[in-house]
């Protein structure tokens, strides 16, 4: 996110992700083509969807992306422990893939946990389970606020890093880094 968020729920979340991505769009040089409210046609076929994308209601896709960018990959149980880290991992997940995400969270962890004095380091493979939950829950415990804060920010850094890396390899790309950087990192 662009700022510094205040604890917001799940759904506040995705709308502003909505919010963000538009009701419709079909750049020719967006690798995910014809999209509603952000979620390509492929996305939306492959969770069951059979309408038209232009028929795609905020209701649908608010309940597309609960289900695969929220629940099925767990970001609702990292919300559980730190809204404003759940809400980071959602906006990053729905942007640059949950796998990515969850990885930029359990990196960060195991370079913050003090050469494993507070948590062992995890295995980092892109998906939430106890052990991520229990190294964040640890985080927080030994760090508080500040660390929550230093880990959003951090998190918004692997985010803004990796903009500039695909679109150094893809020149394509050029036509959303400004807007990906404005409206999805911050470190305020």
């Amino acid at each position: 996110m662009c700022k510094l968020p205040v604890a917001r729920t799940i759904d506040e979340i995705i709308y502003e992700i909505m919010e963000k991505e538009g009701f419709r769009s079909n750049n020719q040089d967006d690798l995910g083509g014809d999209t509603t409210y952000g979620i390509t046609e492929k996305t939306a076929r492959n969770l069951g969807y059979k309408g038209l994308m232009n028929d795609l209601t905020p209701d649908i896709a608010k309940s597309l992306y609960l289900g695969e960018y929220v629940q099925r990959v767990r970001f609702d149980e990292i919300h559980k422990i730190s809204a404003i880290i759940g809400e980071e991992v959602i906006d990053t997940g729905v942007n640059m893939g949950q796998g990515v995400a969850a990885k930029f969270l359990q990196r960060w962890l195991n370079v913050y946990n003090n050469k494993q004095a507070y948590y062992s380091d995890l295995t980092v493979d892109g998906h939430i389970g106890p052990a991520t939950i229990k190294a964040l829950t640890a985080f927080l415990s030994k760090r508080g606020h500040e660390g929550e804060v230093v880990l959003w920010k951090s998190l918004n850094s692997s985010q803004g890093a990796r903009y500039l890396d695909i679109t150094e390899a893809r020149e394509k790309n050029e036509t959303f880094v400004y807007g990906w950087m404005k409206n999805r990192v911050g470190l305020s």
